[in-house]
């Protein structure tokens, strides 16, 4: 069965975080999220409280619903455009596994992209991904428990760093989290002073004033 595919924005900008911060790409955000609605009435009693994306709809830049894998990729590739280097796209969300599946991936990897996805981890990757990176909420729903990239929002009431610290990631990462009326970047210094495993993780898109 063919799956039609609801993307809220598809842009090309600077990766923010993680392991290819600073590397051009293609976002492609996927409407929809199994740990909120995107409601606010909703954020207090979410798996991920703490959320700052808007992934409700398909109104976004260059957003809509694709009724195949192809015409998606088709719209990827133009978002990148005659940019040159080895094309990158992030496949971020809302949840991104909901619907981003093998069909998807293989289009993309067939016209030069290299595919990352930014998971919750409560679903299963698909095994064709080039790069998988976790970022957990909810330990009691964490499925994927390898890959490429773990990306830890500290502080958070529902993980820690050693409830995951043991799991199979080639790289660990703290980020602190971006929460009004507080700053936790001093505290995730710190952290990763003391447990050199873990490296900082930052923002840099925030702090540059870019999508």
């Amino acid at each position: 069965m063919s799956m039609t595919y609801s993307v809220k924005e598809i842009f090309y900008t600077l990766q923010g975080e993680g392991r290819h911060s600073g590397r051009p790409a293609v976002f492609c955000r996927f409407a929809g999220c199994n740990f909120w609605s995107g409601r606010e009435q909703d954020r207090a009693a979410a798996d991920c409280n703490f959320c700052d994306t808007d992934f409700i709809g398909t109104d976004g830049q260059n957003g809509g619903k694709f009724s195949t894998a192809e015409s998606l990729a088709d719209a990827v590739q133009k978002i990148w455009g005659g940019a040159g280097g080895k094309p990158f796209i992030v496949c971020t969300g809302g949840e991104p596994l909901m619907q981003l599946d093998s069909a998807l991936i293989t289009a993309l990897q067939g016209r030069g992209f290299v595919v990352a996805v930014e998971t919750n981890g409560s679903l299963p990757c698909p095994p064709e991904l080039d790069w998988v990176c976790v970022s957990p909420k909810n330990l009691d729903k964490l499925v994927q428990t390898s890959g490429d990239e773990l990306k830890l929002v500290y502080p958070q009431d529902a993980v820690g760093p050693d409830d995951v610290a043991h799991l199979d990631f080639a790289h660990f990462y703290l980020q602190p989290l971006d929460e009004a009326g507080a700053d936790h970047r001093a505290a995730t210094v710190q952290y990763c002073l003391a447990h050199p495993r873990w490296q900082l993780s930052l923002q840099s898109h925030k702090i540059l004033g870019i999508d």
